[in-house]
């Protein structure tokens, strides 16, 4: 406390007892008992209120020892469970857990991780997909500013993301791999890969790419081939040594029938191999009679094109070809839709065209468009010209959406640029994106919607949606939530089928390994999202005949089901609401196909390479005695003794505000006593 302080504690005390004495004093020659008490209750309260009025602050410190953080990750697969490691895992997760020393020296945390890190200690093995990656991302953020050493327990088999021992892939922290399985390596012959496009098209072929691999030292030979409906269609025999321990093959396979077509391929395994599971792997391709024909018609140069042309042609469905307005051979007749971007007065024959043939179109509007041939042009809204410009970010309208939009994070992506300037619709529509500026809504749409008897339109008010891709990928790494959202636009503007109060999404066929997700949409009357519907699901298996129904649960702005408890089949199922007669049908695979089971024993190499790279040490899981003392003795995991100094000013201290009321209090009621009032 300052010298300058004190000083007005000690005055302000002075001029309380002055004025409480001379309050009491001035008709008084003595005083009594009685007013000696009411002079110091009266000086109470004056020293009280004068002490808040200076607010003097006063700080303390205390010391505190802050234990460094062990974190224990358990890959929670089914591949531990293949390799038969579950129980040494088990043992080895509740030996850590219980050791005292360890307990005394660190916070103790347990997460489990397959596609994503959860923290928890329950343990099953039944993760399909191994995403080690994505559980240092995670462990990163939430141990970002700690010391918190990594037991990593897994056989270190990832089947999903990037390599993990890379360079790149940065974690500040120790990792201690516990390696579940060994080294031996037996004879194996595995399909590696198998690449394959999700679409062809009828009476064509469709590429297929095999990788087969040998492990083994003899030469050996076998046979790969192709199998649809227990006839081979494909085969071809493959010799094997040490040296050449690999084979990629190419070739074609015809389509005969539109739909989803089952085949599978198979390497024919050797006498003595062990794992057996890799030499099958069963794929579909989805056969249709022709693409979906977009044109993209521009005057100028801009990235925006290109990131168009990539998100719309992601779906193999779907080819967009790039056109000038001038251009004589446009033929509208050929596509499904088309995207008119920033348009101008170059662009008035194909208005006065599209009008005629009520295609539906989609139109992105940006700093270059001439907003006074928009309004001219178009009758269902008008946009007020202001010769201004802004930025505009994008806010998801949950509310009332004429197709499945899932909120890909759209508040992180950057702005778009484009006129300043409202914009009045005059006929109904349905509002995508809204418009927002330093995080207020502005109640105008950044991406809108309407449709009539005849054509569907769109409308995006803002260029510069290529900075939109590239934020995707470094929100996730990859372009899928994107271009997901421009399919899906896509999808809705190139259909011509009327508005669904019940709308569903999902695949044609589904990997085993991977989730099962059917999403849904209703709408009630006026069709604005019914946050209320009770929707289900029966399935049922084609095979066997047997039904199962599901509900539906409420996701934010759609209805989910996750159906990966079903095996390996081909389903019918039907969704239907609960008091209404709405309901919607459809049809989907699921292969077999365990990735998990792919694997003979652990990744040792890459295990390694993660504790060399961030200054740890691995470990076999049936040779961890060490590990508890070489993380005691390590001299960079000791506790650390700090210390906190907080500065508290008296105004907070609530106790004087109740000392000051009580004195208040307590003279009055005395001197009411005493008959003194």
């Amino acid at each position: 406390m300052q010298t300058e302080t004190v000083l007005y504690i000690i005055l302000s005390g002075i001029i309380a007892l002055l004025l409480a004495l001379f309050q009491y004093l001035k008709k008084e020659k003595s005083l009594s008992k009685k007013q000696i008490l009411f002079s110091f209750l009266r000086f109470v309260s004056y020293f009280g209120t004068l002490l808040l009025i200076i607010n003097p602050k006063f700080k303390s410190q205390y010391v505190f020892t802050e234990k460094p953080n062990l974190v224990i990750a358990v890959d929670n697969t089914s591949s531990v469970k293949h390799l038969k490691q579950d129980q040494k895992a088990l043992e080895l997760v509740t030996h850590l857990k219980t050791n005292k020393k360890l307990q005394e020296k660190f916070n103790l945390a347990v997460y489990t991780f397959d596609n994503d890190l959860k923290s928890s200690d329950s343990i099953n093995f039944k993760g399909t997909q191994t995403h080690i990656t994505n559980a240092f991302k995670n462990l990163n953020q939430i141990y970002k500013h700690s010391v918190s050493p990594t037991i990593l327990i897994t056989d270190g088999n990832a089947t999903y993301g990037i390599d993990y021992a890379s360079k790149p892939i940065q974690y500040n922290q120790p990792v201690y791999p516990i390696i579940l399985g060994d080294t031996i390596s037996y004879t194996d012959l595995k399909i590696q890969q198998l690449n394959v496009n999700k679409y062809a098209y009828l009476k064509n072929k469709f590429p297929v790419e095999a990788i087969l691999v040998y492990e083994g030292h003899a030469s050996v030979s076998s046979k790969f081939q192709i199998i649809q409906k227990n006839q081979v269609i494909y085969s071809e025999v493959l010799h094997f040594t040490k040296l050449k321990n690999s084979h990629v093959l190419n070739f074609t396979l015809p389509t005969t029938n539109v739909g989803v077509t089952n085949l599978k391929a198979e390497i024919i395994p050797l006498e003595n191999e062990k794992n057996k599971t890799n030499n099958l792997k069963n794929f579909a391709i989805e056969v249709i009679d022709q693409k979906s024909k977009i044109a993209l018609v521009s005057d100028i140069l801009h990235p925006d094109i290109g990131a168009f042309k990539k998100s719309i042609e992601r779906n193999e469905l779907r080819s967009v070809s790039i056109l000038h307005p001038n251009e004589t051979t446009f033929n509208y007749d050929d596509f499904q839709l088309i995207i008119i971007y920033q348009p101008n007065f170059k662009f008035n024959k194909i208005y006065q065209k599209l009008k005629a043939t009520k295609r539906n179109v989609f139109i992105i509007i940006g700093a270059k468009t001439d907003l006074g041939f928009i309004n001219k042009n178009t009758s269902n809204y008008q946009i007020e010209i202001t010769n201004q410009f802004e930025n505009y970010q994008a806010e998801l309208n949950e509310i009332n959406s004429p197709f499945q939009v899932n909120d890909i994070d759209f508040e992180s992506y950057p702005p778009l640029y484009s006129h300043y300037g409202k914009t009045q619709f005059q006929v109904p529509f349905q509002t995508i994106l809204n418009k927002t500026i330093n995080g207020i809504s502005l109640s105008q749409p950044l991406l809108a919607t309407f449709e009539d008897l005849d054509h569907k339109e769109a409308v995006l008010f803002g260029e510069n949606i290529w900075q939109w891709r590239a934020q995707s990928f470094l929100n996730t790494n990859n372009f899928n939530a994107f271009d997901d959202f421009i399919g899906k636009l896509i999808q809705y503007l190139a259909s011509n089928k009327k508005r669904s109060r019940l709308t569903v999404d999902y695949e044609s066929f589904y990997e085993g390994s991977n989730s099962v997700i059917i999403k849904a949409e209703y709408f009630d009357k006026n069709y604005v999202f019914d946050d209320s519907g009770a929707l289900q699901i029966t399935v049922t298996n084609r095979s066997t005949q047997t039904k199962k129904t599901f509900p539906l649960l409420l996701k934010g702005n759609h209805y989910e089901v996750d159906l990966s408890s079903l095996k390996p089949s081909s389903y019918n199922f039907t969704i239907k609401t609960t008091g209404e007669n709405i309901a919607k049908s459809g049809r989907f695979e699921i292969l077999a196909y365990n990735v998990e089971q792919q694997f003979l024993n652990a990744d040792v190499t890459r295990l390694n390479q993660v504790a060399t790279n961030t200054t740890g040490k691995s470990y076999f899981v049936d040779d961890t005695s060490t590990l508890i003392s070489d993380l005691l003795n390590d001299n960079r995991f000791t506790p650390i003794q700090k210390s906190k100094k907080e500065t508290m000013p008296l105004i907070d201290w609530k106790y004087l505000l109740a000392i000051i009321v009580l004195s208040l209090s307590a003279e009055w009621f005395l001197r009411k006593y005493n008959g003194l009032i």
